[in-house]
């Protein structure tokens, strides 16, 4: 079975689960074909991404634009009717999104070069993550005579847009489409046709159990907070700052690790500022993930204060490392985070926030590792990529047509 994967910018810090889920998929004897219009290098910090980089087909870096202007002119010549049915579609969806119609066009040419290259390649599906610009350029290859294709949503962002994301037209165009949990096929379904429903699958993110095969002993002495996530305003590092400064277990010495970073970097740090926190909270950045899993057993518990989610898989990777987590009772947490593997808040909610910090905080060690094990056992259950995987490829060989 050969499958190409459609990605915008890969491999980047925080698409692992990505990675780990083509890996699973070739692991299974799927031939896996990567495409991504583009990358940033300079980003990458972790030794897999940079080894993934070598793997993968960068379309804007191999091409370039003459590329695909001739790839357009290819099809101008040998499919004219495709081509303006195509071209047809790409406007429709570029008067109704954000990104315009100019980007449209570029979203054409590009699905002009992959409908070939995939020829080439032998390549019968494609499969393309997030609802955004990958799933457009997916449908237009479709729509093109190429192969047939799939997506996988994650949210938030395709669950704040979906008409300006053409959701129901990418859902309807496609093999199957995946919903990375429960509540996220939900959303889906608001927006697609009813009779499309029973093409709508959930598949969760994974982790490699062989990586959490032994959960670290809780650190001694006073709480310790782990954060991981894109300093952005979804993710609401802000008010768990706030929360921090609010708590008694401040006093206590209790410390917080915010791994990552964004936008919001420097007004998270006059926060942290502000609030006289300098010593209590240390920024790390974006680091690899042998780092991240490091970071995490010098933790008690990881807290995500998200606003806005679709299932972080930070939280999968905090509880298979056995630790509990305090998230918001957001999008597909709840059906992670439970009462018996952590703790939940409403989103927003800084005195509340606090609050748990505080109870968390007094608890007896024995307490939080009893529930660091139910939190490994859920994640384990849940989220193994290796059983994930499998569940994607039969929905492949079930589903794609053209996939041999």
């Amino acid at each position: 079975m050969k499958i190409g994967y459609v990605l915008n910018s890969y491999p980047m810090p925080s698409h692992s689960f990505i990675r780990r889920e083509i890996r699973a998929l070739e692991a299974q004897g799927v031939d896996v074909h990567r495409f991504s219009m583009r990358t940033d290098r300079d980003r990458l910090v972790d030794p897999d991404d940079m080894a993934e980089l070598e793997r993968t087909e960068i379309v804007l870096e191999s091409t370039g634009a003459g590329g695909l202007a001739k790839a357009v002119a290819r099809h101008m010549r040998h499919g004219p009717g495709r081509l303006f049915r195509a071209g047809r579609l790409a406007l429709r969806l570029g008067r109704r999104s954000e990104a315009g119609v100019l980007r449209h066009a570029i979203y054409l040419a590009e699905a002009c070069h992959l409908v070939d290259r995939c020829a080439a390649l032998g390549i019968g599906h494609v499969h393309a993550h997030f609802g955004t610009n990958p799933a457009t350029v997916a449908l237009l290859m479709r729509t093109l005579g190429g192969p047939s294709y799939s997506f996988t949503v994650h949210g938030p962002e395709e669950f704040d847009h979906p008409s300006a994301l053409s959701l129901d037209a990418k859902i309807g165009g496609a093999a199957f489409t995946v919903g990375i949990s429960s509540f996220g096929r939900s959303q889906l379904c608001r927006w697609a046709d009813p009779a499309d429903w029973d093409r709508i699958e959930v598949v969760h993110c994974g982790v490699e159990p062989a990586k959490f095969s032994e959960i670290p002993p809780l650190p001694e002495g006073p709480l310790r907070l782990v954060s991981i996530g894109r300093f952005a305003e979804q993710k609401g590092q802000l008010s768990l700052v706030r929360a921090l400064a609010e708590s008694a277990a401040i006093r206590d010495g209790a410390h917080l690790t915010l791994v990552g970073d964004g936008p919001m970097r420097a007004e998270i740090e006059r926060e942290i500022a502000r609030s006289d926190l300098t010593d209590r909270v240390t920024l790390t950045g974006w680091v690899d993930e042998a780092s991240v899993r490091e970071i995490l057993a010098g933790s008690h518990l990881i807290v995500m204060p998200s606003f806005a989610e679709g299932l972080p898989m930070v939280i999968m990777e905090a509880m298979a490392s056995g630790r509990p987590a305090l998230a918001t009772y957001i999008a597909g947490i709840p059906e992670l985070v439970t009462d018996e593997t952590g703790w939940l808040v409403p989103a927003g909610d800084v005195a509340a926030l606090a609050g748990a910090i505080d109870r968390i905080a007094a608890l007896p060690a024995e307490v939080l590792r009893d529930r660091g094990e139910a939190a490994r056992r859920r994640a384990l259950e849940r989220h193994d990529v290796h059983r994930e995987a499998a569940r994607l490829k039969d929905l492949f060989a079930l589903h794609a047509r053209d996939v041999k």
